[in-house]
């Protein structure tokens, strides 16, 4: 079982698996052309792809998006973050998913409007993935300039591998935690899904 793996041996296995996932290629090559400062491409196709191919299933199947977070504080208006979503629609022209692009510098603007609940400022991509809903979702990778895959993975990734989602009471509500775990756990069935503490 991979999750019981040396944590070396863990991230050989993610690239692998993440490797299968053409759509997933396609964005982080394409998105290492943008030159965004601190980008990951981040949070449910990275994990959903190790999913799938868990259970047999195809890598890319039930993928809504693909989250790309950049951390530029040099300039927080829409403006400036809208340029680059718009550069990006012309770099992923032509990849049959959505990709969602996203300057986790701006995230305190906005987010207690949309979840209810104030979020301090981010200081780096890091950290907002650090806040995501679930343990599981933790995740991030990018590509160096010399093709080297950096992955972020401050809860390891043990949980992604054996299909358990762990809450995250960080940020996100507890509201927000139960309905993406339903939603995954109505798509795959196998998965653990642990309590909110």
């Amino acid at each position: 079982m991979i999750g019981r793996l040396p944590l070396d041996e863990q991230l050989d296995a993610l690239r692998a698996v993440l490797s299968r996932n053409d759509v997933l290629t396609q964005v982080l090559a394409r998105t290492a052309t943008l030159g965004l400062p601190g980008w990951y491409l981040t949070a449910g196709c990275l994990f959903q792809t190790v999913w799938n191919v868990v259970t047999d299933r195809p890598p890319g199947q039930g993928i809504k998006d693909y989250d790309v977070f950049y951390f530029d504080d040099r300039d927080l208006s829409w403006e400036a973050e809208d340029a680059v979503i718009k550069a990006g629609r012309e770099v992923f022209a032509g990849l049959p998913a959505e990709v969602e692009i996203r300057n986790e510098a701006r995230v305190h603007l906005w987010y207690e409007t949309k979840f209810g609940v104030p979020c301090p400022p981010y200081a780096s991509s890091e950290a907002a993935i650090d806040s995501f809903a679930a343990t599981t979702c933790c995740l991030g990778v990018r590509l160096e300039g010399d093709g080297r895959w950096r992955v972020y993975a401050p809860h390891g990734l043990s949980d992604v591998f054996n299909l358990v989602v762990r809450p995250n009471p960080v940020l996100a509500p507890r509201a927000v935690y139960e309905a993406k775990s339903a939603r995954w756990h109505a798509r795959w069935p196998e998965l653990t899904v642990l309590d909110w503490p």
